[in-house]
This record gives C-alpha cells, structure tokens and sequence, in this order.
C-alpha cells in the first residue's frame, strides 16, 4: 500500500496530484461509473453487513514454525460473511495475553498481516481487501514500537510542531507493519481528574486540545488513517466514573466540548471518528443522530467512517436501555450515524434481523456501506493491499523515533515549584533516588502499552545513575503505590540520610499485569489484590490523595531537612499539597514514557531548562471538583480557596520571562478583527522557552460568558537577555459563540484581551470594542 500522502480540507482527502492529472480523473470520472457505487452494486446482504463488523483479532492466529496459521473463526467469517475490518491483531497486553516473548516483533507483524489480506484478497467472492486497526493513544500499542508520554504529557509541551512529528512517527511505525488505521488521538475536554481515561486526553481546555489534536492528526495521516476519540463529553462523567453520563445541554456542548473535534476534522482531516460509551442528557453518543448526522457531517462536512467503541453498540441493549434487543441496538446506531461496530459483537447478524424486521432499510445499510469502501478506495488498498515486509525493520522502533520520544518528555515535563534546589549544583555528588516509581518502567508508560524490553526503557533511577554528574547514585524504593507495608521506609530514610540530595519520584500507575481482570470493553475490573495500579481504564478514584504509605515516606524524607526535589509520575492530577508545602522542587511528568529518566537527569542538570506547561488544573482538594480555569468568577470556600494549587497553563523555568508592551489593533472590514502584539524578554540567567498564552473574555454575551478563554499560544525560545515580539490575529470566528437559537454567530461588544504566561497571571491587558 502506498502511504495516504493526503492533503485535508474540511475532512474530505484530497489527493495530492499535479494538474494534469486531477483533469485526468475527471474526465475519466466524467464517463466511467464511481468505483465504490459499482463495487457496492455487486455485492450481497451479508457482504455488506460483513463491511461494517471490526472484530477483535488477536486471537485470529497461531504460530506455525516460523510462519502463522489462520484461526477458523477467522476463515470461517471470512467464507461466510468476509469482515471488513480487523481490530487489534497486533495488540500485545495483559488483555491479549502477549507478553514480549510471545507478542509479534515488528517483522512478523507485517507478514501476518500479509497473509490476513491475501486471505480476503484471494478467497473471498468480491476479493475486498480488509481494513487493519491498531490502538496509537502514544505509541502503537505492540511490541517494539516507540512509546511515548501519554496525552496530558503530550499537551504539556504546547508545542503542536513536535506533536506532529510524533503523529508522524505512529503512523509510519502502524504502517509499516501492515496496520491502515491508528485510535487516537484522544480529544475529551477533561474536567474530573476521578476518572480513570483522563491521561490520554490534552486536559481540560477546547482551544489546546483541538490545536494539539489536529498537529497529531495530520502527522499520522502522512501514513494512516487517525481516528478522534471519543465522540462526545466522554470526560466529565457524573462522579468521575468511566462511561457515565454528562449532563449538559447543547450550549455548553457546542461551545466547550466539540470544538477540539471540530477543529481535527476541518484543519487535521481526521478520516475517522469513534463515538463514546456515555449518553449526553440521556442519549447514547452511539445512538445520537443530532451528533453524528447534524453536527459531525452536516456541520462538519467530515466525509470519514464512524466507528461504534467496543461494545459500544451492544451497550444501547445491555446498559443503556435504549433498545429491547441487539437487533434493535444495531438500528438505532447505524440509523444515527455509526458506519462499523468495533469488537466481537455480532453487528452484521443483527443488522440483517433488522433490516428483515423494517427496522432499518437496505439504504441504510448501504450508506454505511459506501463510506468503509470509500475510505479503502481513499488508500489505494484495492490497488495496494499488502504493506513492503521490508519497511518494519527499518521503521519501527528505531533510534530517531526513541530520540523524539526523549524530546516530548523533556519538554512535557513541567516544574511546579523551584526554591533554587535546581538545577543540581556540584555540590550534588551523592544522590538518592527514592520512591515507588524510581525504578518501575511500567510505571512511567502509561495505560494501553504494551509489554518492553527493560533494555528500551530508562526508568528514573537509570537515567540519574547513567548520566555520570553524580559520584554516587543509590536507590531505594520505600514503599508501593498502593500496598500498605512499610517495611521499607526505614531503608529509604537511612538511604537519605546518606545522600547530599534527594530525588522522590511518587505518584500513580497505570500499569496493567496478567492477574488483572477484564470486562468485555478491555476496561479493568478492580479486585482485592493490590497491585500499584491506580489509574487508567476502569480505575476511577473517590479521592486524589496518594495511595499506600507515600504520604509517610515523603513526611520522613522531608524531616530530614535535606534538599529535596519530589517528581510526580501520575496519569491524573493527584494532591500535591504535602509537595507543595515541604519540598524544595516539585515535578509533574504524568507518564513520560520510554525516554522519561533520560529526560529527567537531563532537567536536574541543566541539559534542558523545563519548559512544560500544564494542561489541566491541579486541585487542592477532591471537594473542588470540577475546578478549571475558565469557570466564571466564584467565591472561595469555608474551609479553602476556590482557585487550584496550580492553575491550567502554569509552569516554571529556570530563566524569567517579563511581558510587556501589549497592543491591539482593530482591523475593519476583515474576518480577522484585530492583530495582538507583545514584547517577551527573557530576563533570567540562561535559555529558556517560553509559552506565551493569549486569553479572551467577551464581557457581554447572550450565553454567559466563560471567565476567559485561550484563544492562541506560542513557544518561543529566548536566550538570557533576548527579546521577541509576539503576534497574534483574532478572527471573528474565535470569538463567536453558539447559542441554540441562532447557532454560531458574532456578537460584537467588549472583549478583554490578556496575554501572559499563565491563566491565572495574565501580564498584560487590555479592553477592545469590535
């Protein structure tokens, strides 16, 4: 298969092609029957149902000496109703039940998928050549691949540059092992750090996430096809817990929690979109026609395929109640919107007891139809089926891919508070590395990882050790995330005891392991073992406080007066307020993946100067909640501030930044409303980066307006003394708002304009009336 190579406007793809040869095409589709239409002509009622089912198809081989053998439940499909797509064949986790010796290296996975296609290629009546999907939250989910930090690490660079390289570097690695369709990359606004998916997402803010999202997006679709998750509110489920209900009208969803979404259809050209498990004022997203016919293709034009979640589609039956049967489930999804199923349920078998029982319309079915063949025809797969075995060995995995991994978490990582313990002196000739998750790879990966190659990963306690700027590195671990012993603090304390400097990595874990048990959906059930698993998939928590004993051990740590710097490894926003009070630096690294010890020994010793930004606000206290920038103005508390111990865009650097010299200039006559100009100067002793962020409040509106808003931002790199000026443009369509009974429109008024280098400490301001 030849990479896309596609251009996107408003979500269709558009091929790159000179001239003459897009006249060409058109004159010859001028006299030639569309190919889809007259593929789709030919093709029975179980041929098409069979287009729009996407089993699970890790359990769809076996080895067979050095080559594999098909599953019967494979051929058999494949004779009788041929699959359109396959989901998860190279999927290595706990779940699947591949480990790292028994999991598909790259080399093999592009020879079985190979083999997969020639299978539906060569024995099937129409020889419709399958679509492969793989999960790529950060990394594509099997083994060998390059793992990067998850999503709220990925949106603490603000850097949509970089994350376009690393959209770019996940869909080679999905491609050349013989994949067409990557999950991902996951745009939820989250705004309750409870649940248990919030660090796959860019954080709470619409303005960051749909920048972010559409960079990673147009990298990926250099290679794959990148589909949005999850259509829609999927993050702020009532109580935290996953799949639960978001209550809210269309208002706020339109103005707040589409907008990442829209954003990576038009301006990314996402090709696909899955929709999530929840119900929005009561109605399932998977059976939500206004979303997904009114919004995502009429407003949109977004011209890709749907996918239903795992099981989402069953759940309209079994949880939502929606429908009285499955039969009835699969009418209403596919009615709504939802071109394929994702997962092992029987959606083809039901959707033809629908349509025999008038639930649905062959029309229907067809419509569904046409836009899986579509996005085949849109790859070039029915001229290209098979992927060059060749290209995994030199793609996946590779030293540059590992190198960009470091980057991402050198720059996601974001410095909470400095009282000048860093960066590290030459006084710092012994260090202790202390904590659960000094030196636990998996710790730092993150949920959907597959298993690794100790080899491949740098845990914290290995990048301090083999950066060398120590005499003497030593570790102890104190205690577990979650398990209650304490039998080894006292170790850690005589540990610290000994050392002129303390590193305390604590935090969370999404690691997974093969005693964990799992719904049908891939979610954890949580059961009484204790394992250090406190996040991700099915880990939803009634609390932020730091699990086991960790509290204790940094208590004991800190007692000890010496200098401490506390690293948070996390994958939600846990308290920090014990941090906050007695530690000399604080942290945030969520999961840095693969390269994060690297990129931490590299920050202690000023190789890097921090430069991460947060994307979702620190709580003091669980009863905040939910607690993000752009609320309207409230008062604080009985018992504590209303604001967040850290707010969204907050992040220290080892240099000073000074903003000066704010000007905004209205422009007439033009979309663009006004230009934004600032002066930037690094004011500290070195280089440094800064993320310069431009806020808005609309001080009168017909829906009641947010406390502020981002609007735009940009990282600059200054060295010591060095000044920049900022610029910016304001469009009238930044600063519309949606309302449901005039949709999108201008409002013309005052606006604040506020620029600085945080939500909560806007430097310059200045009012403008359009």
């Amino acid at each position: 298969m030849k990479p896309i190579g596609l251009h996107k406007e408003a979500g269709r793809l558009v091929l790159k092609s000179v001239i003459g040869m897009v006249l060409a095409i058109q004159l010859v589709s001028c006299s030639q029957p569309d190919p889809v239409d007259a593929l789709l002509s030919k093709m029975t009622l179980e041929e098409k149902c069979g287009q729009l089912s996407c089993p699970i198809g890790f359990n769809y081989f076996s080895r067979e000496g050095e080559g594999f053998r098909l599953a019967e439940d494979f051929t058999s499909r494949m004779d009788t109703m041929p699959l359109g797509s396959c989901w998860a064949v190279l999927r290595a986790d706990p779940w699947s039940r591949k480990t790292v010796e028994s999991g598909l290296k790259p080399g093999e996975s592009v020879r079985l998928l190979n083999q997969m296609q020639r299978y539906a290629v060569e024995n099937t009546r129409l020889g419709i050549p399958l679509l492969f999907c793989e999960e790529t939250p950060h990394g594509h989910m099997a083994v060998g691949t390059t793992v990067f930090p998850t999503g709220l690490g990925m949106a603490s660079t603000w850097n949509p540059e970089l994350l376009e390289q690393v959209g770019e570097v996940m869909g080679r690695e999905v491609h050349a092992q013989g994949a067409h369709v990557g999950y991902g990359p996951v745009l939820d606004i989250a705004r309750d750090p409870r649940w248990s998916r919030v660090e796959e997402t860019m954080g709470e803010d619409p303005c960051l996430s749909g920048v972010l999202g559409a960079a990673i997006v147009k990298g990926m679709q250099r290679h794959v096809v990148a589909t949005l998750k999850h259509l829609a509110a999927y993050g702020i489920p009532q109580g935290g817990h996953n799949a639960a209900t978001a209550e809210l009208g269309p208002n706020r969803l339109m103005n707040e929690y589409l907008q990442a979404f829209e954003q990576a259809v038009r301006e990314g050209g996402a090709g696909a979109v899955m929709t999530a498990y929840n119900t929005i004022d009561g109605v399932p997203c998977t059976a939500n026609t206004w979303l997904l016919e009114e919004v995502l293709r009429q407003s949109w034009q977004f011209k890709g395929v749907v996918f239903a979640d795992l099981n989402a589609v069953n759940a309209l039956y079994a949880t939502h109640h929606a429908a009285a049967d499955p039969a009835e489930a699969a009418a209403l999804a596919l009615k709504a919107g939802v071109d394929i199923d994702l997962g092992g349920y029987n959606y083809g078998g039901f959707l033809k007891e629908a349509l025999q029982r008038g639930l649905v319309s062959e029309q229907d079915i067809d419509r569904a139809v046409r836009h899986v063949l579509q996005l085949k025809h849109d790859l070039g797969l029915f001229d290209h089926p098979y992927i060059d075995e060749g290209l995994a060995e030199a793609e996946v995995g590779v030293e540059a891919h590992a190198r960009l991994a470091k980057q991402v978490a050198l720059e996601s990582t974001v410095l909470l508070k400095n009282n000048g313990v860093l960066p590290f002196d030459k006084t710092m000739r012994k260090v202790a590395v202390i904590g659960p998750n000094a030196d636990n790879m998996y710790n730092q990966l993150g949920d959907y990882t597959a298993p690794q190659d100790p080899d491949r990963i740098v845990t914290m306690f290995e990048g301090i050790r083999d950066k060398g700027r120590a005499d003497e590195v030593r570790y102890a671990r104190g205690c577990a995330v979650r398990d209650l012993a304490v039998d080894g603090i006292d170790e850690a304390v005589r540990l610290a005891r000994w050392a002129d400097a303390v590193v305390l990595v604590v935090g969370g874990s999404s690691a997974r392991d093969f005693q964990t048990s799992y719904e049908e959906t891939g979610a954890a059930i949580v059961d009484k073992r204790i394992s250090d698993m406190d996040c991700g998939e099915g880990f939803d928590r009634s609390t932020l406080r730091l699990l086991g004993n960790q509290e204790l051990l940094m208590q004991r740590i800190y007692d000890l007066g010496k200098p401490v710097v506390t690293v948070y490894i996390q994958g939600r926003p846990l308290d920090m307020n014990l941090a906050a009070e007695r530690s000399d630096a604080l942290l945030t690294m969520w999961y840095p993946g693969m390269e994060g010890g690297a990129a931490l020994a590299d920050i202690l010793w000023n190789d890097y100067n921090p430069s991460g930004k947060l994307p979702i606000s620190i709580p003091r206290s669980v009863g905040q909640l939910p607690v993000y920038y752009s609320q309207p103005v409230i008062g604080d508390y009985v018992e504590e501030s209303s604001k967040p111990l850290y707010p969204f865009g907050y992040g220290l650097s080892y240099a000073q930044f000074e903003y000066s010299d704010l000007r905004v200039e209205v422009m007439q006559g033009q979309d663009t409303l006004c230009k934004v100009t600032c002066l930037v100067k690094n004011i500290g002793p070195c280089a440094g980066e800064e993320v310069v962020q431009l806020y808005v409040r609309d001080e009168v509106a017909s829906i009641a307006p947010s406390s502020k808003l981002l609007k735009d931002f940009r990282k600059v790199g200054l060295e010591a003394g060095e000044s920049r000026q900022v610029t910016f443009f304001l469009t009238q369509e930044e600063l519309s708002v949606y309302n449901t009974q005039q949709g999108w429109h201008f409002e013309p008024g005052a606006f604040m304009v506020m620029i600085g280098g945080s939500s909560d400490d806007p430097k310059e301001t200045e009012t403008v009336t359009f």
